[in-house]
């Protein structure tokens, strides 16, 4: 992650905290938080929280340098780490060419909260193994105690009044859960459970809507791995097993990525949200965009006018990816540069000769290998402008077969008598000799 000169020792800082935390934060950050995101990440997070409200005065940057003996780097990475999990807010604004930020720091999850959040206690469970969560959960999740049958009275039940209902507040809930699932579609579920007649209300509602969201973003899973998951984790009334579902969804990503465990990875450019905002402004700049965030697959299907990929032509681009080791953007790129070189046709060979040569010129995004494309395209056109050196020797050579000396020997003065004498048939046989040598020639 590139994080050299994206705060500066003289950038100023203010801390501010709007909501108290749970009372047993700290067993939050110790116990669930740093496993995910690192001592450093948590020292920050305690030294903007002891400094929230204890004063008004702008600090610099080289304050939180001395305090946590850390780089203005690690400072920074350790900032966007507590701001991706939720315990940091960054508001920035310049004035007289210096940057100022305000850090809100956020209230933690406590650790009953924590746990219930599906794509937070799958992360801690993959990084602290099965036997420390289940010490974690049983320590901190209280079961429901054996009282016998619940009766307590609904609000509903026993007041009448124009104030916001039990229920309507209950909606109010499932519409905040279900906002982060309104980004996912869900029709192609729908369809899949109707074709089986299995209720959709019961699978998909809120919660379940909120939970499968989370579980596709976490295990970056394929439409119909989810599909399957969701008709593996069925009940006998066709109710969601939750934990059989976040089970199978993990059971496939272990088997897609050959064992391999999942982990919290820092990725290899920082998300600057700034950059994220910003939208590409010519045809090239959002085609590049397109490349550096979709598939390959799904850029196939796109250039096939939304057919599916065929499966030889999946199975050779993985070939050819996985072998030369080129990111997917640059392989994108690969795909569309052959298949505008090839009349759209795919082919392995030409494919695997390009990659070679990106591989080992280190293309890394888009964008590179596109202007690399250009370049070498560029390079091609001008030597096959550029004029040939002909060689008049041979050209001359190969038109005048015969020289015309010899043809016209016989209309010369011969000064030699012995010449003048030669037969009929022994000018045939060296006429056929220097026929026979020139064709050899």
């Amino acid at each position: 992650m590139n994080a050299i000169g994206k705060i500066l020792p003289i950038d100023g800082y203010h801390v501010v905290m709007d909501e108290q935390p749970p009372i047993d934060f700290n067993a939050s950050l110790t116990h669930f938080y740093q496993p995910l995101i690192g001592i450093q990440a948590i020292s920050l997070y305690y030294t903007l929280f002891y400094e929230a409200g204890h004063t008004q005065k702008m600090q610099t940057h080289h304050t939180l340098m001395t305090y946590l003996n850390l780089t203005l780097d690690d400072i920074y990475r350790a900032r966007i780490k507590l701001e991706a999990i939720g315990l940091l807010k960054t508001y920035k604004r310049r004035e007289d060419n210096t940057d100022y930020y305000t850090y809100s720091v956020q209230s933690p999850y406590s650790p009953g909260h924590f746990l219930k959040e599906a794509m937070l206690s799958q992360l801690l469970l993959h990084h602290i193994g099965e036997q420390k969560y289940n010490a974690l959960y049983a320590r901190y999740v209280k079961e429901s105690y054996p009282y016998g049958e619940e009766v307590t009275a609904d609000f509903k039940d026993v007041f009448e009044t124009v104030t916001p209902s039990a229920s309507a507040a209950l909606k109010m809930e499932n519409k905040k859960q279900s906002s982060e699932a309104d980004l996912m579609d869900f029709s192609w579920i729908e369809q899949s459970l109707r074709q089986r007649f299995i209720p959709v209300e019961r699978v998909l509602h809120p919660a379940n809507k909120k939970l499968i969201y989370q579980m596709k973003v976490l295990y970056d899973a394929e439409s119909v791995e989810i599909e399957k998951a969701i008709l593996w984790a069925l009940d006998e009334d066709n109710q969601l097993n939750l934990e059989e579902f976040k089970s199978a969804c993990h059971d496939m990503f272990i088997a897609r990525n050959n064992g391999q465990a999942i982990r919290l990875n820092e990725k290899a450019t920082a998300v600057d949200s700034q950059t994220v905002m910003k939208k590409p402004a010519t045809k090239e700049e959002q085609l590049i965009h397109e490349l550096e965030t979709i598939s390959p697959k799904q850029l196939l299907e796109d250039l096939s006018d939304g057919n599916h990929a065929s499966e030889q032509d999946i199975k050779v681009v993985r070939e050819v990816m996985t072998n030369q080791g080129l990111p997917a953007p640059v392989m994108n790129v690969l795909i569309h540069y052959v298949l505008l070189q090839s009349n759209m046709k795919l082919s392995k060979a030409y494919m695997e000769t390009i990659a070679g040569h990106w591989s080992r010129v280190g293309l890394k995004t888009a964008k590179e290998a596109m202007n690399f494309a250009k370049r070498e395209q560029e390079k091609y056109k001008s030597a096959k402008n550029k004029p040939r050196k002909t060689n008049n020797y041979n050209n001359n050579y190969k038109k005048e077969a015969v020289p015309d000396w010899f043809h016209n020997r016989k209309k010369k003065a011969s000064k030699n008598t012995a010449d003048t004498n030669i037969s009929e048939r022994e000018q045939q046989e060296i006429e056929a000799k220097l026929q026979k040598y020139l064709n050899e020639s």
